[in-house]
């Protein structure tokens, strides 16, 4: 529940080149929410999903992290920006481990890593 007072989240913080350019990926490509921002840091929400990103100037910090989102509405979100033609959007394939996934690298090079049992 998320009104529980004993659950525990994980929020992860990604590195952004331009806090701008971020929140207008997020917000227009990814359709998520801005809850708050500052010229140096950014959270963005989707229901359940929350993301922070602070700002950096080492373009190799954005390429080599990524997030690993996992859940129910992974198909939806995939024919969502399917339909949006969101730039740099995989297939959603079967993979060797059994889980149904595609990725999304955001203009920074973050990568989101979206997932789901096969059949929910």
């Amino acid at each position: 529940m998320p009104d529980d007072p004993q659950r525990v989240e994980v929020i992860p913080i990604l590195p952004s080149l331009d806090i701008g350019e971020t929140r207008e990926f997020y917000r227009d490509q990814l359709g998520f929410a801005v809850t708050y921002e500052t010229p140096a840091y950014l959270i963005v929400r989707r229901q359940e999903m929350e993301l922070h990103f602070r700002l950096t100037d080492n373009r190799a910090l954005c390429e080599g992290s990524a997030v690993y989102i996992r859940g129910g509405r992974i198909g939806a979100l995939h024919r969502e920006y399917s339909e949006k033609d969101v730039p740099r959007l995989t297939a959603l394939e079967l993979k060797a481990w059994n889980m149904e996934e595609f990725f999304v690298h955001d203009p920074h090079g973050n990568l989101l890593r979206f997932g789901r049992i096969p059949g929910r």
